[in-house]
């Protein structure tokens, strides 16, 4: 696993062997990052269910101005603190060690407003999405133009089809590649 592109790019990113985390893949994190394109210059992202927290260190090698990793697993934050460091990108990085919508809800405490959400919840935990989009679309995190983009499984029996609405969020986009899709949200109205 590597950085796609930007400051950063080519540069090695450290992961588990096995299913322990998903990371998602060089080739989707590469089609996402084409989307966003330059809008990611000195963006506030958040990187939920961070897991390597290879999404959040693209979006800062991209020429993001913060990210926020939140990762429950010990094994997850470990392995985002050992790719920070080894990038030398702490400064512009935190790292929070909880569940994801709880530490959206404290990022929403302190104020912050986020330009992108990426939320990548293990694929056998589909009440995660919703739970995230169900905070999000109610949140006043999400700065005015905010995307939020949540990744999923495609095919297989477990297909899931997010909503197309929730709160303020409305979908806009799905890409689908390989078995992942990235499903984009927009705000509706602010």
């Amino acid at each position: 696993m590597r950085v796609i592109a930007g400051k950063y790019g080519s540069r090695p990113l450290a992961s588990l062997k096995g299913l322990a985390l998903r990371p998602t893949s060089d080739r989707l994190r590469e089609t996402l990052f084409n989307i966003l394109g330059a809008a990611i210059e000195g963006a506030v992202f958040v990187d939920a269910y961070a897991g390597t927290g290879a999404v959040g260190i693209e979006a800062l090698s991209r020429g993001a101005a913060q990210a926020y990793f939140i990762e429950k697993h010990r094994a997850g934050v470990a392995l985002i603190h050992k790719n920070l460091k080894s990038l030398d990108a702490e400064r512009r990085a935190e790292v929070l060690t909880m569940d994801a919508v709880r530490g959206l809800e404290m990022l929403q405490a302190r104020g912050l407003r986020a330009d992108f959400v990426f939320a990548d919840p293990p694929y056998d935990q589909i009440e995660e999405s919703s739970r995230t989009l169900e905070f999000l679309g109610a949140s006043e995190m999400l700065a005015e133009g905010a995307r939020v983009i949540v990744e999923m499984r495609r095919s297989g029996k477990k297909r899931i089809e997010l909503p197309e609405r929730t709160g303020e969020l409305r979908k806009i986009r799905v890409v689908e590649q390989g078995d992942a899709a990235l499903t984009f949200y927009g705000i509706t109205h602010r």
